[in-house]
């Protein structure tokens, strides 16, 4: 495993790399709502992605066609846009969405309402949410990787969900996906000492039900086992000498 720590240049441009990409995420927020198709959400953070000179990070990524990943329901991630699909209302949509800045990419993911949805569904993702920042807490200089992934599996499990086992999270620089790799489940090791100037992509991925999950035959999209729904909430993170800096997210 081969950790990259990034320079104060590297890092001033992942900054800006994550304000632009919370500020994606903000519009697509706005732009949400029953009756538009996955493919107009699509359409619409790739134009907000170009309007700031940036290229999105997974458009033709290992062959992705699309700028947004868009997953409906029980659609944990990878979701591929279509213009038939169209949002009602009591969905959840969940966006997972990168930006290219200079060379540097940032990555996060939300999981929206779509109208009014059902309090089993408002409550998965407020859970998926708060694990990523009970995660957080562990995300210091001197703690361990996997004092995070054992964080957000302990929130989630403790609230009666589950996490995703199958995918994880990331590190991020240079290359979209770096080492190392972030569970979001306990491990038996704690993983590597955390260190000033790794930049992480945290990413817990929630399901109502069991666990497990399985692939469309798009190669793409990944769905529930139990068909139930799943959250995703993602972040691109800075561990420094104090808190951790939260690169997608804009400072109030």
């Amino acid at each position: 495993m081969s950790v990259t720590i990034k320079s104060e240049k590297e890092i001033e441009l992942m900054r800006e790399a994550g304000r632009i990409l919370a500020i994606v995420h903000e519009e697509l927020k706005e732009f949400v709502r029953p009756g538009i198709s996955t493919m107009d959400i699509d359409k619409k953070g790739y134009e907000i992605i170009k309007s700031f000179g940036c290229i999105p990070s997974f458009l033709h990524y290992n062959g992705y066609p699309a700028s947004i990943c868009v997953s409906v329901n029980d659609e944990v991630v990878h979701g591929i846009p279509n213009k038939k699909r169209i949002l009602r209302d009591g969905d959840i949509v969940s966006l997972d969405a990168g930006v290219i800045y200079k060379g540097y990419h940032s990555d996060a993911a939300r999981t929206w309402a779509v109208g009014e949805v059902s309090k089993e569904a408002k409550r998965l993702m407020e859970v998926t949410e708060q694990s990523f920042y009970e995660g957080m807490k562990y995300a210091k200089a001197g703690c361990h990787l996997y004092d995070i992934s054992a964080a957000i599996e302990d929130y989630v499990v403790a609230n009666g969900f589950s996490c995703v086992r199958d995918l994880v999270g990331h590190g991020i620089g240079r290359e979209l996906h770096e080492d190392p790799q972030i569970p979001n489940f306990r491990q038996r090791r704690r993983g590597p000492k955390l260190v000033p100037g790794m930049t992480l992509a945290v990413e817990p991925m929630v399901n109502i039900g069991r666990p497990e999950v399985c692939w469309l035959d798009d190669d793409w999209t990944v769905v529930t086992e139990d068909e139930t729904l799943s959250a995703h909430y993602e972040n691109t993170i800075l561990i420094t000498d104090g808190e951790p800096e939260l690169l997608s997210i804009r400072k109030k």
